[in-house]
């Protein structure tokens, strides 16, 4: 018994050391993280959302992550401009961070530490085009809405009165929370009816659409064209009978794979923040529950999804790239930026603006149509939508269901049972309701205990119309 107590004793007073070198090995974890968050938030939202440094440090690096939170401010910033480069030092031991802008087509691509950017000969080794589109953004500005941002005014209709009304309380009315909005946009019949900024923003700020881009990955697996239920097939040959090639397309899109990370939700932070690759992290883990069971809501489901059907798609002629998408429907600002092996991070980074995300609502009131130009052409397959927005598999809890990387306010009284919607952090929401033909688009800067209440704002647009 003497020597248990003793061995006790010595385990207790080895304990605070042992919790303290944790603690700082996690400390030091977090600034590395915060360095490559900060150098991708600067990078892109300079070059992708044509902001400013300080508009940059009052809206995209407060209200974020709070391992990391108090750690941003403390980290000195080196902007490259001639050559589109971030820089952030975080430890004396270790090379910086850096975010590298490549063309309005890839946006900023965060790279590995240590990777050698300081000559011309390491900007080369990036397995990117590394070009300039020929696309670049505002190219279709003087066209008519949705293709370019002219538009007829709107603002005699009754209807334009009673959204108004409603609208404008969504900037500072308490009964929708306590988010900070920078945009709301409302489209109907296809007509803007509503748009208004917040002070520093307009119809070309651009900001990033967190979880918004997952129902950007549906969509772009659309527009590739091809069977939701093909195989994920990602894993090496000589694994006999894993499991994990087993799990279809339309699991992914659904969150219904059964596979497990290390945590569930829109955390992916050696892919966000840490330079690290889609197919080194999101294809590691292994299935824990049998697919198309289990409702678990998270990035790695979207990456592997979009990376399966791209390998697909690529092997088709043409290839169908995102680009060429929000080319053929107006999106002309809109950046999905990738990963240094030039593969898209569609659980989260895409930059674009309300007017852009208003676009890809149309398309979807359209069918999978764009009817605008010479040619209508239909862009995603027949029955799309109502793919997207049925709650066809496992369900999360909570008020609102879940389609293929859509949710679903079909369970909200007082709004159409046909809306669907993309959600993202922050405050990001693009809502479709068909059955009205109308689109709502709000964008906003909210932070832990500050949310926009998309839902009774919705409602109270709805009843505005009806």
């Amino acid at each position: 018994m003497n020597a248990r107590i003793k061995l006790v004793a010595l385990i207790l007073l080895a304990l605070p050391a042992y919790v303290k070198a944790q603690s700082d090995e996690q400390q030091a974890l977090n600034r590395a993280y915060a360095a490559g968050y900060k150098a991708q938030f600067l990078c892109s939202g300079l070059w992708n959302g044509g902001k400013t440094v300080e508009q940059i440090e009052r809206d995209e690096l407060t209200g974020i992550y709070p391992e990391i939170a108090d750690i941003v401010p403390t980290l000195k910033a080196e902007i490259d401009q001639e050559r589109k480069m971030v820089t952030v030092a975080f430890s004396e031991n270790t090379p910086p961070r850096i975010a590298k802008f490549q063309s309005h087509d890839d946006g900023c691509v965060s790279l590995p530490i240590g990777w050698q950017l300081k000559t011309e000969e390491g900007f080369n080794n990036l397995p990117t085009p590394n070009v300039q589109s020929a696309y670049p953004p505002g190219h279709l500005d003087n066209a008519y809405w949705p293709m370019g941002d002219k538009t007829n005014p709107f603002t005699a209709e009754p209807t334009f009165q009673k959204i108004a009304k409603v609208a404008d309380s969504g900037f500072d009315n308490p009964e929708f929370g306590n988010g900070k909005t920078s945009a709301i946009l409302i489209t109907k019949g296809g007509n803007i009816y509503y748009e208004k900024y917040a002070l520093g923003h307009d119809m070309h700020t651009s900001q990033r659409t967190w979880s918004v881009a997952k129902s950007i990955a549906a969509t772009y697996v659309g527009y590739m064209k091809h069977a939701s239920g093909d195989a994920l097939n990602l894993y090496s040959s000589h694994i006999l009978r894993d499991p994990r090639n087993s799990v279809s397309i339309d699991h992914m899109l659904r969150m219904s794979s059964g596979f497990v990370s290390d945590s569930p939700g829109n955390r992916t932070d050696a892919i966000y923040m840490g330079g690290g690759a889609v197919e080194e992290y999101a294809t590691i883990w292994p299935v824990v529950h049998k697919p198309g069971t289990v409702f678990r809501y998270a990035n790695n489901d979207t990456l592997l999804a979009v990376l399966k059907s791209e390998n697909i798609s690529r092997q088709k002629k043409p290839f169908l790239s995102l680009s060429e998408l929000f080319r053929k429907i107006g999106m002309t600002r809109t950046v999905a930026e990738r990963d240094w092996r030039y593969r898209y991070i569609l659980s989260s980074q895409v930059w674009t603006t309300p007017r852009d995300l208003a676009r890809l609502g149309q398309l979807y009131l359209n069918d999978g149509r764009w009817p605008y130009g010479e040619r209508p052409e239909r862009l995603l397959p027949e029955n799309w939508r109502d793919y997207v927005s049925k709650p066809s598999g496992p369900q999360p809890d909570g008020k609102f269901g879940y389609g293929a990387q859509f949710w679903l306010m079909n369970k909200s009284d007082g709004i159409p049972a046909d809306t669907f919607a993309a959600f993202g952090n922050r405050g990001q929401y693009l809502v479709i309701i068909p059955s009205l033909n109308m689109v709502i688009v709000r964008r906003g800067y909210d932070s832990e205990g500050s949310h926009f209440d998309i839902e009774a704002f919705t409602r109270d647009i709805v009843a505005a119309v009806q």
